[in-house]
């Protein structure tokens, strides 16, 4: 299904826009801070893949510096309803991973993305 492009400027067109949720992770006690994120993603997954007009979960990791992002896709019509609904269950999903020991710079954003 095609959506329609919005231009933002001459030659930069996008129909899809991300939230990215990330942080650092330890690798203190065999990395348990990296297995606790990822169980509270596991348990967000249904959630976010349940969001009108998700396109995409990814999740990015790397061990050389230690990031742990998730990043929902959505289509550009459909994301505003999400950031309405304050981008549900972000609150709770941070609230918890900032609690797991090991865990910090805790940050999200907001941005377009594209192939090509």
């Amino acid at each position: 299904e095609t959506f329609a492009s919005i231009e933002i400027a001459k030659g930069v067109e996008f129909d899809t826009i991300a939230r990215e949720w990330r942080f650092k992770w330890s690798g203190d006690s065999d990395k348990a801070s990296l297995i606790a994120a990822q169980e509270l993603l596991d348990e967000a997954l249904p959630s976010l893949k349940a969001v009108d007009g998700v396109t995409g979960v990814q999740r990015v990791v790397c061990g050389g510096c230690l990031d742990f992002k998730i990043i929902t896709s959505l289509t550009a019509d459909k994301f505003g309803d999400w950031e309405a609904a304050e981008f549900a269950p972000e609150s709770e999903f941070l609230e918890k991973v900032k609690a797991i020991d090991g865990v910090s710079l805790v940050e999200t954003q907001t941005f377009t993305i594209m192939p090509m």
